[in-house]
């Protein structure tokens, strides 16, 4: 799987995603045993990132978007 050291996520980068590599990506989140915050962030940022253009792939794994929507008031 190809390491992402930005928020910035490529066309390449999610087409280039398997159901392996989605499936380690789903057990680090839920592991959430990151070294420091960001590390969790940019994962969390790919799983979205693979939601929103490959819906196929992610769709077992949306419960760890928690992007319920919320009332503010």
């Amino acid at each position: 799987m190809t390491t992402i050291t930005s928020t910035h996520i490529s066309q390449e980068t999610i087409a280039g995603m398997t159901e392996g590599d989605m499936a380690e990506l789903a057990k680090r989140l839920e592991q959430d045993a990151y070294g420091n915050a960001f590390e969790g962030l940019q994962d969390w940022h790919l799983l979205r990132a693979v939601a929103f253009q490959r819906p196929e792939l992610a769709a077992e794994y949306l419960h760890l978007l928690d992007m319920e929507p919320f009332d503010e008031e």
